[in-house]
């Protein structure tokens, strides 16, 4: 007396008709394999929860990804990340820049956009 319904989902039944090609010795491998990875998944995630509870016991920092929306590529810059104006402000080459009033198209010299050299064939 079949109801008509499958127990398992689809994924389930297409791996089971899978591996029923196969020999025994296969399939035991195969699943092997699948605990055997979700047992190694669960104890990286016992190991990081360890670490974090014990780095906030001892008042470390914690570094804690941001949820997910949360946060952008800028926040994971480290020691790259863009100076703020007043450390960028401090350095004496941004000093003498900023005091003398340059830009960047400052210091293109022969390549800024819209000079001509001689022998370019621009009239």
């Amino acid at each position: 007396m079949s109801a008509g319904t499958p127990l398992a989902s689809w994924k389930a039944q297409i791996f089971e008709s899978v591996l029923g090609f196969l020999p025994d010795w296969v399939q035991i491998t195969v699943l092997a394999l699948v605990v055997l990875a979700v047992v190694a998944s669960w104890a990286v995630k016992a190991k990081r929860r360890i670490a974090h509870r014990r780095a906030t016991r001892a008042g470390r920092p914690v570094h804690v990804a941001a949820p997910y929306g949360q946060g952008s590529g800028a926040d994971h810059l480290g020691q790259y990340a863009p100076q703020s104006a007043r450390s960028a402000q401090s350095a004496p080459h941004a000093t003498a820049q900023v005091a003398a009033g340059r830009s960047g198209a400052d210091f293109l010299g022969a390549y800024a956009p819209g000079q001509q050299r001689p022998g370019d064939g621009r009239a």
